[in-house]
């Protein structure tokens, strides 16, 4: 596809983050979006965005839908299609996930479920729903957005992350199988999947939100204190800090998060356009995903051995 210009794309997630940069850089390069997020005012605003900054002809319309209800999906897609007055879509970005969940042994089995649901489910429920709408197309690209976690399950030492990191191999896994089912079944179609690392957006907040829990202002005394050995895994010092230090210490983590990724929204979003223009099947965003995967690749005995994962990342940059 050299180019998005006349071209009518979905974008899941769409109210925040990679999601809503995508389809603002959409917009702007002449591609109608239909985009959907959970958060009905944020994706609102997404699209109130994307049309200020576009030729007039470009149709950008917001959808509310939580991803992980099939229902919500299809209703989704019936809504798009009157609303653009089509019967085909030209590409559909599969974004739309939270994290949660880390622990299958110490977290709740609900925050384990939501989490996966939305990040896999609602994954395959956009698959599901818009692939015959990527046939008519004639020229249909299926992108979907998996994860460093995807081939690296976990974030360090003493910090599990099986629930996104599972939901994520297996968007990955999905993907890499429709290569040879659509090329057999279904050539009208192509399929790419993402591989994010570190990238500035508020998953972090919107992953509390949407899973029912209060922001740091709201958490009680005893839910801050149920936190603070999490945070000490995390590699903060509040062993001994007062219930205000253990308060602030959440609203920093949250916002650092966002505000030391190497790569903002906006950048990742042009990796992930580019990538889909050049035909890239595969488009890692990020040198940390890119050196990730060349040292799990490299040796992959020692995928959770950290000092030897250390060593073969060294060697792979050496090796550049």
């Amino acid at each position: 596809m050299d180019s998005f210009t006349g071209k009518l794309a979905v974008v899941t997630g769409g109210g925040s983050g990679m999601g809503r940069e995508l389809v603002r850089q959409l917009a702007a390069q002449g591609c109608s979006v239909a985009a959907c997020d959970i958060d009905a005012d944020s994706v609102v605003d997404t699209a109130a965005l994307a049309r200020a900054a576009a030729d007039e002809r470009v149709v950008v319309t917001s959808h509310a839908c939580d991803v992980a209800d099939e229902a919500q999906v299809l209703r989704f897609r019936d809504a798009l299609l009157e609303a653009h007055e089509t019967g085909h879509v030209d590409l559909v970005f599969s974004n739309a996930g939270i994290g949660g969940g880390g622990s299958f042994v110490c977290d709740k089995r609900e925050d384990w479920e939501r989490t996966f649901a939305i990040d896999f489910w609602g994954t395959y429920y956009c698959a599901r729903a818009f692939l015959p709408l990527l046939i008519a197309s004639g020229d249909g690209i299926l992108v979907n957005t998996s994860s460093v976690n995807g081939f690296w399950a976990t974030l360090g030492p003493g910090m599990p992350n099986t629930a996104y990191s599972t939901a994520k191999f297996a968007i990955k896994g999905f993907t890499e199988a429709l290569i040879e089912d659509l090329r057999t079944n279904a050539p009208q179609v192509t399929v790419a999947v993402v591989m994010p690392g570190h990238v500035g957006t508020d998953i972090l907040r919107n992953s509390r939100r949407i899973l029912g829990y209060p922001g740091p202002e709201q958490m009680s005394e005893d839910a801050l204190e149920e936190a603070r050995p999490a945070l000490i895994r995390l590699g903060l010092p509040v062993q001994d800090a007062t219930t205000d230090e253990l308060r602030d210490a959440v609203v920093k983590l949250e916002n650092q998060f966002k505000d030391s990724a190497p790569l903002s929204a906006a950048e990742a979003a042009t990796i992930i356009l580019d990538g889909v223009r050049a035909g890239h099947w595969r488009i890692l965003v990020g040198q940390d995903a890119l050196g990730v995967d060349r040292a799990v690749r490299a040796k992959p005995e020692a995928a959770y051995d950290y000092a030897a994962l250390a060593q073969a990342h060294q060697a792979a940059q050496e090796a550049q």
